[in-house]
């Protein structure tokens, strides 16, 4: 039987933060490029994508590059070039949005499509595979039922999302940034517009309901349908967050990796962790205690016409877990009612009469009795949350993950002039060093002398799992062992870099009627004139450029989202027995109006902005 190799693919800020993840058991990383990324913020040196590249291979584990950005003409050049740097510094692969990649002049590196790439059917995911995408990301929003049928009709590994920061809309489909304040998602400025407060308002513009985060969702927690996921199809299980910190990737990545393991375990060799090495954390990983903003397991494994709990209406911050209620409330003293127990330099929140999440640093906790750094005004009553758990923080913090190769060493004579050190290794690699050392008959037994120094690998990423001694009553002189052992791990490193596989790039298969019939829009991100070609050379037509290039005018769909509003405040459309709104419904803030579009046979909802906003400066046309 052929096994399915699966990979949990961590998130990394940094080359620190990479490494921190593959200690703790990841099986790739997708790290940001200095440059072209959907992460502004997140970008790294290739030195330091060289650095964690490096690191990774030697567990078999791998570096993705996110380069996810829609490009401009006038900066393929740039690309092109950043490109070669990467392929030569070890990157296996570029995580991407842009077409404009499929006619470059690049190395041969492998391309994955992003979740920009907004694939949420089954002939986008052909038609990707068919231009020579590796591996391909799916919308976040897909079903088990909906991967199955991806899967059914695509070979390419499939990648999808199953822990981390929800976008309200589909990847990719995002104008909601560029259109009113010019910072484009596609272009790694996303200013969250989706966390904003808004008002609920009928055409008139009457309030129907208080000021709330409508269109902030929970985050996303499915450690506990990753056997689904599998079994639907998907090999590549993704932890959302390159710009979290090495505490958030650790938890997390721990807590994934432990459970992707019995996946494995009870799947009777169906399923085998795709990189190699055991992992030790340091710590007991505790999803529950990582920024998150509340959890939802989002539409996998939820009909989607029923009503959900899929917002984060409250608040758009780490609220926490709620850890009991406010009895009273003097100065800088908070009595409670306690279901856990506390520590100084917790963090503590609390919603305030106003509907604010507010929070305060824990100074000093005596009993039931809670002081705060400053004078608070909390109602009697109000529940308290706890969203820094310092105990658990400085856990995280002060572990020293590890991971490691197991080893299967012989210790064999050659002749009486020489002796050899066999070592082969979980990876698949074996190799043989020889040393010369007379033959002495030893007084006294040798055999845990010579273990003892054989399996001295402080410094290394080995241990030992077995020896087969078979030098009998041999003298061999430690120091003589030592250096044999250290000359066999560095064939060992050496075998390992010779060895290890790329990836590499697919041809683009496309043909010219794979794409008949489609007009493009600025939807489809068409942001350059490679870009176009691919279009236009697979048949289709390029009618609208992306919006970062030709901004539409007039009434605009900023955002297309299968999370509706009205499901989640329980009144469907679809429900008899629903609660009544008018229509249409609006979203307004300062400055910002938005008119919500219900389609209720695709149960999907339009944000919709009627009237278009002053033009942002710094557009790029198309040259």
């Amino acid at each position: 039987m052929n096994s399915t190799r699966l990979e949990l693919l961590a998130p990394a800020r940094n080359a620190d933060i990479a490494i921190d993840a593959i200690l703790c058991g990841a099986d790739a990383v997708y790290i940001g490029a200095p440059s072209f990324g959907a992460r502004a913020a997140a970008g790294n040196s290739v030195a330091d994508i060289a650095r964690a590249a490096e690191f990774a291979h030697r567990f078999d584990a791998r570096t993705y590059v996110t380069m996810n950005t829609i490009v401009y003409d006038h900066e393929i050049p740039a690309v092109e070039s950043l490109v070669r740097e990467l392929y030569d510094a070890g990157a296996d692969a570029l995580i991407v949005q842009d077409m404009a990649y499929l006619r470059m002049q690049l190395p041969p590196i492998a391309l994955h499509a992003s979740t920009q790439c907004d694939t949420r059917t089954p002939a986008r995911a052909a038609m990707l595979e068919k231009a020579g995408f590796s591996q391909i990301v799916l919308a976040r929003e897909l079903t088990l039922d909906e991967i199955r049928a991806v899967r059914a009709a695509t070979t390419a590994p499939l990648e999808a999302f199953v822990h981390g920061a929800l976008c309200v809309s589909y990847s990719g489909d995002c104008h909601a940034g560029f259109m009113a304040m010019g910072r484009s998602a596609n272009r790694g400025e996303c200013p969250q517009m989706c966390r904003l407060p808004y008002r609920l308002c009928d055409a008139s513009g009457r309030d129907l309901a208080p000021e709330r985060h409508y269109l902030s969702l929970r985050d996303m927690n499915r450690i506990n349908l990753l056997a689904d996921m599998a079994d639907a199809g998907i090999s590549s299980f993704k932890i959302e967050g390159r710009l979290k910190d090495a505490a958030y990737v650790r938890s997390t990545v721990a807590a994934y990796s432990a459970a992707l393991d019995s996946v494995a375990a009870s799947s009777s060799g169906r399923y085998i962790r795709a990189s190699h090495g055991r992992s030790n954390a340091g710590f007991i990983p505790d999803v529950a205690k990582v920024f998150n903003r509340g959890y939802t397991s989002y539409f996998l494994d939820t009909p989607r016409r029923e009503p959900g709990h899929i917002a984060s209406m409250a608040s758009p911050k780490n609220t926490g877990e709620r850890i009991g209620t406010v009895l009273s409330c003097r100065g800088k003293v908070l009595t409670a009612r306690l279901n856990t127990a506390l520590h100084n330099g917790d963090g503590l929140g609390y919603f305030g009469t106003d509907g604010r999440f507010s929070g305060f640093r824990l100074n000093k906790i005596e009993g039931n009795r809670l002081f705060a750094p400053s004078e608070l005004r909390i109602a009697p009553g109000t529940p308290l949350y706890r969203n820094a758990d310092k105990a658990y923080t400085d856990a995280v913090a002060s572990a020293r993950p590890q991971r490691s190769i197991a080893l299967h060493m012989q210790l064999r004579s050659i002749d009486d002039k020489r002796i050899a050190l066999s070592i082969s290794d979980e990876r698949g690699n074996a190799v043989e060093c020889v040393t010369e050392s007379l033959h002495e008959q030893a007084n006294t037994p040798q055999a845990d002398a010579r273990r003892r120094t054989l399996e001295r690998l402080g410094g290394t990423i080995y241990h030992l799992e077995s020896l087969d001694d078979r030098l009998a009553g041999r003298f061999v002189a430690a120091s003589a062992l030592t250096a044999l052992r250290r000359d066999t791990l560095d064939a060992l490193d050496s075998a390992q870099r010779a060895r290890y596989s790329y990836d590499r790039r697919r041809p683009c298969m496309l043909e010219s009627d794979d794409m008949a019939g489609i007009t493009t829009t600025y939807h489809d991100n068409v942001a350059n004139t490679l870009a176009s070609e691919v279009y236009t050379a697979a048949g289709a037509t390029v009618a609208e450029r992306a919006a970062e290039v030709e901004r539409p005018n007039g009434e605009t769909r900023v955002m297309t989202t299968r999370y509706c509003l009205r499901r989640e405040l329980g009144a469907c459309l679809r429900t008899s027995s629903a609660k009544r709104l008018p229509s249409p419904l609006y979203l307004c803030a300062p400055g910002i109006r938005y008119r919500l579009d219900f389609d209720c046979a695709a149960c999907e909802m339009h944000v919709v902005a009627e009237r278009p906003s002053p033009v942002p400066s710094g557009r790029q046309p198309i040259s």
